[in-house]
């Protein structure tokens, strides 16, 4: 697993880091995922961050699935981000 930031989000160079890993193969996912990054995630709590950053290591089938509530997963931190994510606009 590859984690950009050690809870440094001043670091153009994470923010760089995450911005690239947001990138997927499919747009919808970019759109959101970007969204997040850069109106949410600065004011999000360390938990919250870091479980952006998990969500970031699946592919981007789970990722979708979860999105639209077609996959379930047991981690609440990731619950919570994804629902943010269906969430933000």
């Amino acid at each position: 697993m590859t984690i950009c930031i050690e809870r440094n989000i001043e670091s153009a160079a994470a923010l760089s880091c995450l911005k690239w890993r947001c990138r997927r193969g499919m747009l919808e996912l970019d759109v959101l995922l970007e969204r997040f990054l850069k109106h949410q995630y600065a004011a999000a709590s360390v938990e919250t961050q870091t479980a952006f950053e998990l969500l970031l290591t699946l592919p981007d089938p789970e990722i979708f699935a979860l999105i639209m509530d077609r996959q379930f997963t047991e981690d609440p931190q990731l619950r919570d981000v994804i629902q943010q994510l269906r969430h933000s606009h």
